[in-house]
């Protein structure tokens, strides 16, 4: 998501949209568990609310494999793949491996813990001698056995 906190005002900015529709989404985040509100400040007659992140809520707890997840999933590696500096410094793996229960349950802690971390350090959007990174992590079971005919598409 984003380093925070941000308003919707920052939010409609760094997204090109408008104020009212930056403020509907984050109130719609809100409602879902996904962002929560940090603080509301006087500001010109009015109030802004600053809203973060929620840390560990998103797609690691989600259980389903939805087509429309795999979807946006999808989409958004494009993007982000897109946007690639050419020739930088990268770390990119693809694995299909076998580990027991135990193993696979503590690499899973730790890779999760990694992506806190770096949520942690994140700064807000355009900060001086920041630069912008991709980060992408999907780790999961699978089914032994082949690969379904149409593999974006479960039951």
């Amino acid at each position: 998501m984003w380093a925070g906190p941000l308003s919707a005002a920052n939010l409609a900015a760094e997204l090109g949209i408008s104020h009212g529709l930056a403020s509907q989404h984050l109130r719609t985040l809100d409602r879902a568990g996904l962002v929560e509100l940090t603080e509301v400040r006087p500001k010109r007659g009015g109030r802004e609310r600053l809203y973060r992140t929620v840390k560990g809520t998103p797609l690691s707890d989600r259980t389903d494999a939805s087509p429309m997840f795999t979807e946006a999933f999808v989409n958004n590696m494009r993007t982000r793949l897109a946007m690639r500096v050419p020739d930088s410094a990268s770390a990119v793996t693809d694995a299909e491996l076998w580990l027991t229960p135990e193993v696979w349950t503590e690499y899973r802690k730790r890779l999760l813990e990694l992506m806190y971390d770096l949520h942690e350090y994140a700064v807000p959007p355009r900060t001086p001698g920041a630069t912008p990174i991709g980060v992408t992590l999907m780790a999961f079971e699978m089914l032994p056995g082949p690969v379904p005919d149409n593999p974006t598409h479960t039951e």
